[in-house]
């Protein structure tokens, strides 16, 4: 067996997520070994030609080897049995015939696979956890923590973390986690922790003058674990003290709900704006806010979160505000000082963490700060020589 490594995602490459998280490094990576790469694409994407063929020349002239497959969604647990099948087969042959060294799996349905792979082929396993997936599913109520779904999911992350060559962690929260699982005692993996990473030759600090209004900005989707509702809140003790700020939310395809939200707490309308963008788009309209807004759900499956907008935010010479219990964010914004983060969500903490926030960007050098803290934690570029150095250790080679 020689170099060259299979990347499987159950993501799509046609989905935003998939172009910034998995093209966004492997793109970079596949300029130094073979990279073959298993996708799973979700049917209503795959019929939109046009963003088709744009994402297929992006990947052919990256020198990737692109694999799609067809994502099948119902039923459940049928479906996803089956694109793992699919997924075995096609990487299995793909690691014999061209000879591939190393399978890295991207979350836990392709490390079903990944498994799969690595015993009938000997190819080394690279775990790419992205945080706990079983628990996220608990503690977003979609699963019982007694239930044989949870108890199934959390015992294929025990066979994953002892069969792992290596580890992937996305904070370090969740890796002192890991090291402390009984069930590694006398065998812990390599793990490294490499954050979601942002492109910071697109996330950039704007040029000029800062906006006149007080803008604070959301990004991203308004569901349960971003906790919309919070934002909201945080907003209107922001507005107690700074009476001329506006809410910009950047968010597809869940206007109405946020439109709801935005009625049910009384606030005017004209306070904010919604609009949809592209992952194009993103960096011209964080330039135009004063500060950035990142809260997940307070939960124990947290502890592996690294919100992206974070270092979307911090690319772009921007402070945000974001709360205590999740993976690294307050040891990132506080120990840097380019953030606040919230310790509760009582109407009290709010006021204490408006006054600090305003506080902050009174200090001159605060743009300045954010943009060196996003170099030296989020960089794709050290992110992708992360990656580079542990397939060169897998493959037993000097970095």
């Amino acid at each position: 067996m020689s170099g060259g490594v299979l990347y499987i995602s159950y993501d799509g490459m046609l989905e935003p997520l998939g172009q910034s998280q998995v093209l966004g490094y492997i793109e970079r990576l596949a300029a130094d070994l073979p990279v073959h790469l298993i996708s799973f694409e979700k049917p209503e994407d795959w019929k939109q030609v046009a963003e088709r063929e744009r994402v297929a020349s992006r990947i052919s002239q990256s020198g990737i080897h692109w694999h799609p497959l067809s994502y099948h969604r119902r039923p459940t647990a049928p479906s996803t049995a089956y694109d793992i099948a699919q997924g075995i087969q096609l990487g299995t042959w793909l690691v014999i015939r061209h000879r591939l060294s190393i399978v890295h799996a991207r979350s836990y349905v392709p490390s079903v696979m990944a498994l799969a792979i690595k015993r009938l082929t000997g190819a080394r396993y690279l775990f790419d956890m992205r945080g706990f997936w079983a628990d996220e599913r608990v503690d977003a109520g979609m699963w019982s923590p007694d239930g044989r779904l949870y108890r199934v999911a959390k015992g294929f992350q025990q066979r994953f973390l002892q069969a792992a060559d290596a580890v992937v962690s996305l904070t370090h929260a969740a890796a002192r986690e890991i090291s402390g699982f009984p069930y590694l005692a006398g065998r812990i993996p390599p793990i490294t922790v490499i954050p979601t990473c942002a492109d910071l030759g697109r996330f950039t600090p704007r040029i000029g003058a800062a906006p006149e209004r007080f803008t604070l900005g959301f990004v991203g989707s308004a569901g349960t674990w971003n906790q919309f509702g919070e934002v909201l809140s945080f907003f209107k003790a922001v507005r107690a003290i700074r009476p001329d700020a506006r809410l910009l939310v950047v968010n597809r395809g869940e206007h109405d709900l946020i439109r709801k939200a935005v009625a049910d707490t009384s606030l005017d309308d004209n306070t904010v704006e919604i609009t949809a963008a592209d992952h194009f788009r993103v960096p011209g309209l964080i330039r135009q806010m004063t500060a950035g807004i990142a809260m997940r759900k307070p939960a124990y499956s947290n502890l592996g979160s690294a919100p992206t907008k974070i270092a979307e935010y911090l690319g772009c010479g921007i402070p945000c505000l974001g709360n205590r219990s999740v993976g690294d964010v307050a040891e990132i914004l506080e120990g840097c000082r380019v953030g606040v983060a919230m310790i509760s969500y009582s109407k009290e903490d709010h006021a204490v963490a408006a006054n600090r926030l305003l506080a902050l960007l009174e200090e001159p050098e605060l743009s300045a700060r954010c943009r060196q803290t996003a170099e030296a934690i989020f960089s794709l570029d050290k992110g992708v020589e992360a990656y580079r150095l542990i397939y060169a250790s897998l493959q037993g080679l000097q970095p």
